[in-house]
């Protein structure tokens, strides 16, 4: 093959002027150039989205009291307030992705050739022209010892070397050396190639994939897919659910739309029942309060109602979501007010003017959460409410804050029937500090002293986030398109093909010219040292050497 055929085979072909409109479009969109605009454009939409707050975004509200009637007409005309889900921001997203699918068909074939049909065979002129090259002569009693030497020495350098034979025709070239285009000549030539790195050729094509994943699944988990967020208490007591906005069950979760400053709520029917059965923190500090700079974890215990799929029991903790079918349950935040999961109460037996009976022992009871207890003689213990800084204002119980200041279990006892007395449920208040024994509120009730000598602390409610993703778009985007688009990232710009080529040409008497040329598609500095390293291997003391 001629220099002047292999120029030719490399250099793109012209594209025909009278080609359809359709042609000259695809060309277009498909185009490089194309495609970096389009990129460039995102980046900076993505800029500005930074820039600017966010309508999601906490504290929006009063950035959007700062802005001047006219910046929030332009803004919110313009969408820059929510740049990520406008349509505009969509569609150059949809844009970028077309010209990737067909960039990556055009160009595709042509890299993917450098794996299947590695070029093996090159001129001289092709070898000399390229930046590393180097002209040896070296004395071999034969062609085979300089190709067994060159093999040898390939694969010292880290180039598996493969040997073929071609025959070129060309001009003939008289005695001053120029060509002499009345005869023609054909001689044949060894060659040895080497190469490394040729998966690196379809990197840029697997980066477009995972670049894909990457939209679609986003694309995917925006259309159909939604986040919210519920309180759960496993408190069953109605004023507890409403003072703080909690539920112990329920079937409907409540979605944020974002309209500017405006949030608006609408509800959303899941196709099950949640029912939260407990909750727990694990604190640093047991003697410490339940904030947040005092916890390791959280944990909400849930049960699952589904009429097609019947009851599901799960835990759900800060480093532990739970997924069920497409919803995924993470832990959000909690409400910091205290509560107890279980808690041990101490009755000293009183008679009936209220005193404590001599010689009587305590009975110890410990109580969980929503649950009741049995006495020897048959008295009934129904937990109610747990109070952490008790307080009575009128008639009304409440707290004066979210401490353990002054804690208090809220009870509902329930005496046996004796005789002509039926049984009688009355309300008792077990504290966690003493009271003085003539405090009304301190008097023995239900036969008992009633004092609460232990308990276990956890918040009144829960907050999980729920995501629902159907087809685990958000997780396939993230994890899969992500990492995987910066693991082929990392793959093209450490890695390179490198190839090197020596074409064997005797000279007569024992003589023979090796023509060595190698090219690298990237870190051509890294590939120079490794070239040079290779011709020093094989030169050794050969009579002369040229280096380009």
């Amino acid at each position: 093959m001629s220099a002047a055929e292999e120029t030719l085979k490399q250099t793109e072909a012209s594209r025909d002027k009278s080609a359809p409109v359709i042609n000259k479009f695809l060309d277009f969109i498909s185009s490089v150039r194309f495609g970096v605009v389009i990129l460039c454009i995102l980046v900076a939409l993505s800029v500005l989205g930074m820039v600017v707050i966010q309508q999601n975004v906490e504290g929006f509200d009063a950035y959007y009291a700062t802005r001047t009637p006219a910046e929030r007409a332009l803004y919110g005309g313009l969408g820059l307030f929510d740049v990520y889900h406008s349509w505009y921001y969509n569609a150059l997203l949809l844009v970028l992705s077309l010209n990737i699918v067909l960039a990556s068909i055009d160009r595709f074939p042509g890299a993917w050739a450098y794996i299947t049909n590695a070029k093996k065979t090159a001129t001289r002129d092709f070898l000399l022209k390229l930046k590393d090259h180097a002209i040896v002569e070296t004395n071999a009693t034969n062609e085979a010892a300089v190709i067994d030497k060159l093999k040898a020495d390939f694969s010292a350098s880290g180039f598996s070397p493969v040997v073929s034979e071609d025959e070129i025709t060309s001009y003939a070239v008289d005695e001053s050396g120029k060509k002499d285009f009345s005869r023609m000549e054909t001689k044949r030539y060894s060659y040895v190639f080497g190469e490394r790195g040729k998966w690196n050729r379809i990197g840029a094509y697997i980066v477009h994939v995972f670049l894909l994943i990457l939209f679609l699944g986003h694309f995917v988990a925006l259309q159909y897919g939604f986040d919210a967020d519920v309180a759960l208490t496993p408190d069953t007591n109605p004023q507890v659910q409403r003072d703080f906005n909690a539920a112990n069950k329920t079937s409907t979760i409540q979605l944020i739309r974002f309209n500017l400053d405006k949030k608006e709520r609408y509800n959303v029917e899941l196709p099950f029942t949640i029912t939260c059965t407990e909750i727990s923190q694990s604190l640093i500090d047991t003697g410490g309060q339940i904030g947040i700079d005092n916890t390791m974890d959280w944990r909400t215990q849930i049960r699952i109602d589904d009429p097609e799929y019947g009851q599901t029991v799960a835990d759900v903790s800060l480093n532990n979501p739970y997924t069920y079918r497409g919803y995924r349950f993470f832990q959000a935040s909690t409400i910091a007010v205290g509560s107890a999961s279980s808690m041990t109460l101490e009755l000293t037996p009183a008679g009936p003017d209220g005193n404590v009976l001599p010689d009587q022992k305590p009975i110890t009871v410990v109580l969980k959460r929503n649950e009741s207890a049995t006495l020897p003689d048959g008295t009934r213990i129904d937990y109610d409410n747990f109070v952490p800084d008790f307080s009575m204002r009128g008639n009304q119980i409440t707290t004066n804050s979210a401490d353990y200041n002054n804690p208090a279990a809220i009870l509902n006892v329930t005496t046996p029937a004796k005789g002509d007395k039926p049984e009688e449920t009355i309300k008792v208040f077990a504290f966690a500090n003493k009271l003085p024994d003539n405090a009304p509120i301190a008097a023995a009730k239900a036969g008992y002293k009633w004092f609460m000598k232990e308990y276990v602390k956890s918040p009144v409610a829960h907050v999980l986030s729920i995501k629902y993703d159907p087809f685990n778009a958000a997780f396939v985007a993230w994890y899969i398109g992500g990492f995987g688009l910066i693991i082929a990232l990392g793959f093209i710009f450490f890695t390179s093909h490198r190839r090197v080529w020596a074409m064997v040409e005797p000279k007569g008497d024992d003589k023979f010219e090796v023509v060595f040329g190698g090219d690298a598609n990237r870190n051509n500095l890294a590939f120079g040292d490794r070239f040079r390293s290779l011709i020093g291997r094989f030169s050794g003391n050969n009579s002369s050497e040229n280096k380009g």
